[in-house]
């Protein structure tokens, strides 16, 4: 597995660099859908707005949610994740911001104890206090041991308090509050109100770009947010932490893509970047071009595409006219020029596109035609969690979550595993791998960083090495 790198930190050279202290909160829930995304971008937004720096994070591998954060704090946002990223790239990430802001938060993923590794486990590690956000609106007494089991449920939790959120009155905030063990981890209650949700689809949440009153939602709450006891803390009475720099420097990185142009595809259908992605690519020398097939961007002069996730489902009537796109596309491969296509990058790339629902339902949509066979969305989940690609020597570590299927005569290339699972290429499980000509395609969505050396032969800066094994740590 090869080392991952920091893109954040202010020098490449981490060794001796000083600890940081800070303001600092973890952002969880009980599950998904308790207002974890809310909470943290309105206490971002209540500080930023004060003229505090704020910087976020998101736990785990998510593409949505740090959109929002990004809004609130007008700063990057990037994941943490002990396995994807890799404790040291957490670790640095967090020391370069605390040394840099004034309050850190972080926002969990799914419920405080849910994967491997969890959100629990992330807090424990750096020592970041949890801020429970419940969703209190259908109980009361039950409020208080929810509260005291996510509290006591791992011995050595960092405990910031609790905030009810969907509360239908004053006189149940009460209620909740004196359900409380400890009336004094009692952080306040936001109110029931439409106003205050943020609005999903099926992937997450909806792109914050995509509200004209995106920001205008977040000052609500954050006006709310403000008359509570956690809004009204100054920075020194909210949870402090302390982060220490890695034990060890980054491995630099070997400029493999020095001299090359990498096109990417950037606008509401391709919208699923990492912006420490981007960083990688940066370091490895290559030259980033951005376009826009929505917009009628030609295609760039380039020596390969990224065309990275997204929601091509969304737009796929006018995905289905960019026939300029689609025949530069062509052009490019044919003079061998590699093309890298994630998830809904490689779902454009297929002949056709059959939606299920809405207006479009029950209708198929021409695509681009670099890939034969048939993409499908589907309302159940097909594929969700961490995965690996074996290329060769090296290992990509990144995720999977979609809810469309392809039919191809295409026969995979090489699958991915889950971690800590052996694939033979010719395994089920997993996703797929196609290589179709220069064509490199894959519901998977790379963590660049995981291994620059792997990412580069993705680019085409070297031959793609695939072995009927894959052995994975």
């Amino acid at each position: 597995m090869d080392a991952a790198i920091s893109q954040t930190s202010p020098s490449s050279d981490t060794a001796g660099a000083a600890a940081a202290s800070c303001a600092a909160v973890l952002v969880a829930a009980p599950a998904s859908g308790q207002g974890k995304t809310t909470v943290a971008a309105a206490l971002a937004r209540l500080h930023t707005r004060q003229g505090r720096r704020v910087r976020a994070f998101k736990c785990g591998p998510d593409f949505l949610d740090p959109l929002w954060l990004a809004l609130a704090t007008g700063a990057p946002v990037h994941s943490l994740d002990l396995w994807m990223t890799g404790e040291a790239d957490c670790r640095e990430r967090l020391r370069a911001a605390a040394a840099d802001c004034d309050l850190l938060i972080v926002e969990g993923v799914m419920g405080l104890f849910d994967g491997t590794p969890s959100a629990a486990d992330l807090a424990r590690r750096f020592g970041l206090p949890v801020l429970a956000v419940i969703d209190a609106h259908a109980m009361a007494g039950t409020f208080g041991a929810l509260a005291y089991g996510l509290q006591n449920f791992q011995p050595g939790l960092p405990w910031a308090g609790v905030l009810a959120n969907r509360v239908g009155s004053e006189r149940h905030a009460g209620m909740l509050k004196d359900a409380l063990r400890e009336p004094s981890q009692w952080l306040g209650a936001l109110p029931r109100d439409a106003g205050f949700t943020l609005p999903e689809r099926h992937l997450g949440l909806v792109v914050a770009s995509e509200l004209g009153d995106a920001m205008a939602r977040l000052d609500a709450v954050a006006d709310v947010l403000a008359a509570t006891p956690l809004g009204q803390m100054s920075i020194g009475q909210l949870p402090q932490a302390r982060f220490d720099a890695a034990a060890q420097p980054d491995a630099p990185v070997p400029p493999l893509l020095a001299g090359r142009t990498i096109a990417i595809a950037r606008d509401a259908a391709f919208s699923f970047i990492y912006p420490a992605n981007l960083d990688v690519l940066d370091a490895l020398g290559a030259r980033l071009s951005f376009f826009s097939p929505l917009a009628g961007d030609a295609l760039p002069d380039c020596d390969a595409v990224w065309l990275p996730g997204g929601y091509p489902e969304l737009h796929a009537e006018a995905l289905s006219h960019c026939e300029p796109m689609r025949a530069a596309l062509a052009a490019h491969v044919a003079a061998g020029k590699p093309v890298w296509a994630e998830c809904g990058g490689m779902m454009a790339l297929f002949d056709e596109l059959a939606a299920h629902e809405g207006a479009d339902a029950g209708h198929t949509h021409r695509m681009w035609g670099l890939l034969p066979g048939k993409v499908t969305m589907q309302k159940r989940l097909a594929g969700l969690g961490p995965q690996q690609l074996q290329l060769g020597s090296h290992t990509l570590r990144g995720h999977t979550f979609h809810y469309s299927r392809c039919e191809t005569p295409l026969a995979p290339a090489a699958r991915t595993a889950r971690p800590g699972v052996t694939q033979a290429v010719g395994a089920q499980g997993g996703e797929a791998l196609y290589v179709h000509g220069p064509v490199r395609a894959s519901y998977f969505h790379a963590w660049f960083a995981s291994s620059p050396e792997a990412t580069a032969r993705l680019f085409g800066a070297m031959p793609i090495e695939l072995q009927s094994h894959a052995t994975t740590e």
